[in-house]
């Protein structure tokens, strides 16, 4: 199984909000782009490894700015890590100004998928490597923040999260 690097496995959607989208501030609901966010994580996850890929978890959402009728919406889908079956998805959330054509970050998100066989049982997937200084900062985070949502779920005993150790202990 051969390394990728994130842009091999990236994918962009672009979407435009329309009325049926809105709430009743006629903003974009959240659960809309929630919709939005797991279909481009998912076709990073396929990309990447190649086989059908179930969402696992949404380890993190942020609804920085409210998105209006009418925007321009960008995703952005990442890869940031992989694991043995699993694979931690970045999704950056971009608006357009309709006049200027000037971006403006306003979500993230960070999803975890697991590639599956045809029997749906997990399946290995290929390492990820990271090139930008973005890419290598949420690679290296990765593993602190599956630690984390391993803790949480009661998977990983608190003092075998090694990553997550090193950041409170002082050498």
């Amino acid at each position: 199984m051969k390394a990728k690097t994130p842009k091999q496995s990236r994918a962009t959607l672009t979407e435009i909000v329309l009325p049926n989208d809105t709430n009743n501030l006629n903003n974009l609901m959240g659960g809309r782009l929630l919709h939005w966010m797991d279909i481009a994580a998912a076709i990073t996850a396929h990309r990447h490894c190649n086989r059908t890929c179930v969402t696992a978890s949404v380890n993190n959402v942020s609804f920085e700015h409210p998105i209006p009728r009418g925007s321009i919406v960008t995703l952005e889908a990442n890869i940031s890590r992989a694991f043995s079956s699993s694979m931690e998805i970045f999704i950056d959330v971009w608006i357009e100004d309709t006049l200027s054509g000037e971006k403006t970050k306003c979500n993230e998100a960070i999803y975890t998928f697991v590639a599956v066989d045809t029997k749906g049982k997990p399946s290995k997937v290929a390492e990820v490597i990271p090139e930008t200084s973005l890419e290598k900062k949420r690679f290296d985070g990765a593993l602190r923040r599956r630690q984390l949502s391993l803790i949480l779920a009661g998977k990983l005993k608190a003092d075998d999260a090694t990553e997550l150790k090193a950041l409170f202990t002082q050498k």
